[in-house]
């Protein structure tokens, strides 16, 4: 705080009595006086009262210039600090919402607070006592399979066309030479803001308690763990209440993700699993539908391409993955985007989630079971007992206190949309969801939420929170919710009050399909 002790600059106003030097006669005296800035004369029982009001509020107006000062400053630097236009620590990404919001699981992550029949924020009287974030990776570039998959489709397309027409002209001379696997700077960025949501939202345990923070062993994944810790201290580091600043939280645990190797962070043991086609087949099948229009249309601008209709879904996947990497604040839109309709963009986007939703959650049967592990995992944590559970757990690990530590606050694991996908039909939260139609595009809404730009983009985060409050019937009881980016979930099985909670022993006995290891016995058979 700024502190003003120096009157000069109000003193200097007073003129005396006497001369000034070089003794000018009353004449000039009073042509000078009429020409400068007057004061009211004060007397001598008068001079230092009014004086110190006069510093008063100088003190008073300077003290309200710094505190704004302050504040600007303040929200400049964590929602658009490190130049992010286009997205916010607390509302995710904001651009080109036409399309953006509808690139199925390679979307940013946007939050779902405002069309969230409850409210997300912490009920006033209660108390958060212990949080879960389960969290995705940043965007990142395509995989590698895929990035030689686009590249050798923008080389087919510009070996075969003969003639370029209308708004496709550039693809003449596109080239989108991507990386891969990798995360891109706006990934991390998202991450770091994520990080610091976190923070700020759970302030009350993050500023004096210990986070642990497991990841699986891909390098993007890692690497979406330091950012989130990045952006976690950063505002501990700005909290003037927080303990302990010096001490910058680590990953705790990484799970490798080589074959055979069980980690609830990563599908991979349940061989039947990894060998179904259930996800390509309902993709295939709705392509059917939608795509031959569009590739028609296509094709009429692009006179003697070799395109066919599984070419379309792979030409629109380009607009997302380059669009995250053309610029840290992902701001600059890929060329490709503009050749497609918002009502194709729809059909691309329930494309995406038809593909997550029969091969990773209830479209398919062992689909829930690659996500029973870690529910089990939570359930543990939630109740402090040891860890019950014959699928996807790595015993050796959570036998351990130092890889697995119960009776904490904070826990953060780092993992992939596919295994989250798993995690959350584990946990029940697509109960109420009827089976998808691979004919019919259906609507988040109708699908009661399930949609993978909603559920699984690239940043998503879920907070599992447990909570004291006074109001309820039997004050203090532990009563449990699910946010899922920044969604208040329909949880299933268990009495669910106005602001979306369980009692905590309901929730977990609504986990029974876990609990029992789900259908993890016919991954084998």
């Amino acid at each position: 705080m700024v502190e003003i002790n120096d009157l000069t600059a109000l003193l200097a106003w007073h003129d005396g009595d006497g001369d000034g030097p070089g003794g000018q006669d009353a004449e000039s005296r009073t042509s000078r006086d009429s020409r400068r800035r007057q004061w009211p004369r004060l007397d001598r029982k008068h001079t230092v009262p009014a004086l110190r009001e006069r510093c008063v509020t100088l003190s008073a107006v300077t003290i309200l210039i710094v505190i704004c000062g302050v504040f600007i400053y303040t929200f400049v630097s964590r929602n658009s600090g490190r130049g992010l236009l286009c997205s916010t620590v607390q509302d995710g990404y904001r651009c080109h919402q036409e399309c953006s919001q509808l690139w199925g699981p390679n979307s940013p992550f946007f939050s779902l607070g405002t069309i969230s029949h409850i409210s997300p924020q912490i009920p006033i009287g209660c108390n958060v006592t212990f949080v879960q974030v389960l969290s995705r990776h940043g965007a990142r570039y395509p995989t590698k399979h895929k990035t030689f998959l686009y590249s050798q489709l923008i080389e087919r397309i510009q070996n075969s066309t003969e003639t370029y027409t209308g708004d496709f002209a550039f693809l003449e001379k596109f080239d989108h030479q991507l990386q891969s696997d990798i995360l891109t700077p706006f990934g991390s960025s998202q991450m770091i803001d994520s990080g610091a949501k976190f923070y700020r939202r759970y302030q009350h345990l993050a500023k004096d308690s210990t986070i642990f923070i497991r990841a699986s062993g891909s390098q993007r994944v890692i690497h979406s763990a330091e950012n989130f810790i990045d952006g976690f201290h950063h505002e501990k580091v700005l909290d003037p209440v927080a303990i302990d600043k010096t001490r910058k939280p680590s990953i705790d645990l990484i799970i490798s993700e080589e074959p055979g190797f069980n980690n609830t962070l990563h599908h991979g043991t349940c061989s039947v699993f990894e060998n179904s086609q259930t996800g390509r087949l309902a993709q295939s099948e709705f392509a059917e539908v939608f795509v031959p229009p569009i590739l028609n249309r296509v094709k009429s601008h692009l006179i003697g391409a070799n395109l066919d209709i599984p070419d379309i879904p792979h030409l629109m996947d380009i607009c997302p993955f380059q669009t995250v990497a053309l610029t840290k604040d992902a701001s600059t839109i890929s060329p490709i985007c503009s050749l497609f309709t918002a009502e194709e963009w729809t059909e691309y986007d329930y494309h995406g989630t038809l593909g997550k939703y029969y091969h990773y959650s209830s479209g398919n049967l062992l689909g829930a079971s690659q996500g029973v592990g870690f529910v089990n995992e939570l359930i543990s944590r939630l109740t402090n007992k040891p860890v019950i559970d014959s699928t996807t757990v790595n015993h050796t690990l959570d036998s351990d206190p130092q890889a697995f530590p119960l009776g904490l606050s904070l826990y953060a694991d780092f993992s992939h949309d596919t295994t989250m996908m798993s995690i959350f039909t584990a946990l029940g939260l697509f109960n109420g969801t009827e089976l998808l139609s691979n004919t019919t595009v259906q609507s988040p809404a109708e699908n009661q939420g399930l949609s993978a730009a909603w559920i699984v983009p690239f940043g998503s985060r879920a907070y599992i929170e447990k909570m004291e409050c006074d109001s309820t019937p039997v004050a203090r009881e532990p009563l449990v919710r699910v946010l899922v980016n920044d969604r208040v979930m329909p949880l299933h099985g268990c009495k669910v009050d106005a602001l979306g909670r369980c009692r905590l022993d309901d929730f977990v006995e609504a986990l029974s399909y876990a609990r029992r290891g789900g259908d993890w016995k016919k991954c084998f058979t």
